[in-house]
């Protein structure tokens, strides 16, 4: 079966996983570390009722859903059916502790969160002040509720009966996801995602690896981050690709996660794809059905060795939370280290500037990367509650525009 391939209108995840659920039923779509399973007509079912139990929670249009959890089916399924209720999900980075996490929940100000048990610690030295979490949800084993909250049960809100009217209807425009960037230039900043920007995150991917639902995904990366959730995941819906997830990447168990998994296809970020290649060998390293890896970025010391070790074909991309992916490797690309690939030009257009006047330069000169969206739903719609870093991150797109460089 194609990739999906809906009408601009339709450029949601929720009109993904209904079109997907009609075309597989059935079909296993995703296992995970711990042995649940999602099949493509479950994804659709189940965050039906999720988003009906949220709906009895108060969660509206607008509101928050804050998650501290690791890779897990409930977060998925969170994630979904706070869409479904036109509600915004704000997923955690789960090393979070004190005052980093403490900067991100008062920005996001979300009315729920969800947690697991084993996370719940780290709110522990947070201040609770201004915030009005009206519940905390146990994703997994019992948690003591955050301050002012009640404490509810994930499975209990699954049981919900499903009512058509709790489902808001979605549009390509929505803000559906807000993911914190890494706050290397000071506060991490609330990215806006809108739904048209996380459907062509996973859209674009599986376009570009040529994904069917004949491969199988392994999923390592943790969901907090638009690598494992909008691309990887969501790419996985797209194509019809069954995919397995576990809770948190190991460099020892990798190569054994691998073959015991089944995958064709898997993402590597930063330091990973390097930990996994300063691994001893084994007798097992050729011997899984693994054929293409993501790695950003790659290096000219281990990339061919890579390649040549594991017998996979590496594949590079350029992008980020706020911008999508406006690069990716071809297939038949060859492997250059810090090679990108060709612009998606049919959605973005790049160019590199000088950093001081935002004129272009020549090829082959180094400057600043700038970028600018095609269509209106493929870009972030700037930073949660942070309008100064906002026009910060357009200035220099509104300078090619004052000079008539873009139109």
């Amino acid at each position: 079966m194609a990739l999906v391939e809906l009408p601009k209108d339709q450029w949601t995840l929720l009109h993904a996983v209904r079109h997907q659920a009609a075309a597989y039923g059935d079909r296993v779509f995703c296992t995970f570390h711990n042995g649940d399973v999602l099949t493509f007509a479950g994804f659709e079912e189940e965050t039906n009722r999720l988003a009906s139990g949220l709906a009895a929670l108060g969660v509206g249009p607008g509101d928050r859903v804050l998650a501290l959890a690791l890779n897990s089916k409930a977060f998925v399924l969170s994630w979904i059916a706070t869409h479904k209720r036109g509600a915004v999900f704000v997923p955690i980075n789960t090393e979070l502790k004190g005052a980093f996490l403490e900067h991100q929940v008062s920005n996001a100000a979300p009315k729920i969160v969800l947690v697991d048990a084993e996370l719940r610690p780290n709110f522990d030295s947070m201040r609770f002040e201004g915030l009005n979490v009206e519940a905390t949800v146990e994703l997994s084993g019992e948690v003591t509720p955050l301050p002012g909250s009640k404490c509810v049960d994930f499975a209990a809100l699954l049981e919900t009966t499903a009512a058509p009217a709790d489902v808001v209807p979605a549009t390509p425009q929505d803000i559906c996801t807000i993911m914190y960037t890494s706050g290397t230039t000071g506060p991490s900043k609330g990215v806006l995602m809108p739904q048209g920007h996380c459907y062509l995150f996973g859209n674009q991917m599986a376009r570009a690896f040529e994904m069917t639902d004949e491969d199988k995904m392994f999923i390592c990366m943790p969901f907090f981050h638009a690598m494992g959730l909008p691309i990887q995941f969501i790419g996985c819906l797209m194509a019809g690709t069954p995919a397995h997830v576990i809770r948190r990447f190991s460099a020892t168990t990798w190569i054994d996660d691998i073959r015991s998994s089944d995958a064709t296809i898997t993402f590597g970020l930063g330091v990973i794809p390097e930990f996994i290649f300063r691994q001893p060998p084994t007798p097992h390293d050729r011997d899984h059905r693994l054929r293409k890896m993501v790695a950003v970025p790659i290096a000219e010391e281990w990339g061919p060795a890579f390649e040549e070790r594991f017998g996979v074909k590496l594949l590079q991309g350029y992008g980020m939370t706020e911008c999508n992916i406006p690069i990716w490797s071809r297939l038949d690309d060859p492997l250059i280290a810090g090679c990108c690939g060709p612009v998606f030009d049919h959605l973005f257009e790049l160019r590199v500037v000088h950093p001081e006047t935002d004129e272009p330069l020549p090829v082959g000169e180094v400057g600043e990367i700038v970028i600018r969206p095609k269509e209106p739903s493929c870009f972030m719609a700037g930073y949660f509650r942070m309008p100064e870093r906002t026009v910060e991150a357009w200035e220099p797109l509104v300078s090619l525009r004052r000079r008539g460089s873009v139109r």
